[in-house]
């Protein structure tokens, strides 16, 4: 049986190089770690002045529990502070937007738990986008406001 543990996790090579500034943060996948492969468990260590993520949500329930630190919560009802021990649930669905940013002056450290299950949707109500996750590959991000293409377009049966 693998026991990561959370205290001892080891961000060196965890933050991604192409992260822009206020979105710069590492993450460990903590539930893979230990073998996990239904649900989505992610620990992430956010520096002062750093965000998770873009506002968004999910069609699945997505959990936050505060481990070390302080972070700001912003949910459809406002901004909240979130403290070390704390566990926020995000339902599925425009009830659940939600981001989570380090307005303090340590690292704060984060584990947020979500379905692994694929395909899965991402809205990003404040940039108009919306994410489709088929796969480990296959990713994409598109504007809601180009809107749906009919059914057949850009279609061409086969000859018979």
């Amino acid at each position: 049986m693998t026991r990561p543990n959370a205290f001892q996790a080891d961000f060196s090579g965890a933050y991604e190089d192409g992260d822009p500034d206020g979105y710069h943060c590492a993450a460990v996948p903590f539930g893979k770690a230990a073998g996990g492969k239904e649900l989505a468990v992610n620990l992430f260590e956010l520096p002062p002045g750093q965000t998770l993520c873009p506002y968004h949500y999910e069609y699945v329930e997505e959990w936050l529990l505060v481990m070390v630190g302080e972070v700001q919560v912003r949910t459809p009802a406002g901004v909240e502070p979130a403290r070390a021990g704390e566990l926020v649930r995000f339902p599925s669905g425009p009830d659940g937007a939600h981001n989570i940013w380090n307005d303090g002056q340590q690292a704060a450290r984060v584990v947020m738990f979500s379905s692994a299950a694929e395909p899965s949707v991402c809205v990003y109500p404040d940039g108009g986008k919306v994410g489709v996750f088929a796969s480990e590959s296959d990713h994409w991000r598109f504007r809601a406001a180009d809107g749906q293409v009919p059914y057949y377009d850009g279609e061409v049966p086969p000859t018979h």
